[in-house]
């Protein structure tokens, strides 16, 4: 009977599988949850961006969503993992979530890194199609970086190196693409 006792009584609670796996952090969500209000949710891959605004109530409904992938359809030529792209796709987002009526959301990061400027670039892109979300300036990058044009400098630097082998596919027109797409995402979306 003593044994029995001993294993009724646990020291140890099992935290929820995704806390264990450190994909969620539920005090973070919680706090989320209890504003009621859309929440942007920007998630970064190696290779996409995707920006979602999403309701939640009693479990999350995603009111609309946007990947980087959908700027081929406007004509973007480079990748879709880097800062340009990242803020045409929350340009593009911004664009269809005004249409649904969102006029605000608070951003949801999830666990990423706080210091990703891909992140912050897909928040630009949600601003500057007049959603209101809480930020402060200092985290948004500079309209240089956005336009990419530290990509276009880099590309130069490393052609006069002679080293064109991690830029087999660049086009040598990044700024000119994206003020192009990005005038056919105001005008369509």
């Amino acid at each position: 009977m003593q044994r029995k006792n001993k294993m009724a009584t646990k020291n140890y609670t099992v935290a929820y599988r995704r806390k264990r796996e450190c994909k969620t952090d539920y005090r973070k969500r919680l706090k989320l949850l209890s504003s009621k209000k859309t929440r942007l949710v920007v998630r970064k891959t190696l290779n996409n961006i995707i920006v979602q605004f999403v309701n939640s109530k009693g479990q999350d409904h995603v009111v609309c969503g946007v990947t980087a992938s959908k700027l081929r359809d406007f004509g973007w030529n480079y990748g879709l993992g880097n800062t340009p792209a990242a803020y045409l796709t929350g340009l593009l987002a911004g664009k269809i979530a005004k249409k649904k009526n969102i006029s605000e959301a608070i951003l949801d990061m999830g666990l990423q890194s706080k210091t990703s400027e891909r992140l912050f670039a897909a928040l630009k892109g949600v601003l500057d199609a007049e959603i209101n979300v809480p930020h402060t300036k200092e985290i948004l990058p500079d309209e240089s970086r956005i336009k990419g044009k530290h990509i276009a400098e880099y590309y130069e630097k490393v052609k006069k190196e002679g080293i064109p082998i991690q830029f087999s596919t660049y086009k040598p027109r990044l700024v000119e693409n994206f003020e192009e797409v990005k005038n056919k995402i105001l005008k369509q979306a």
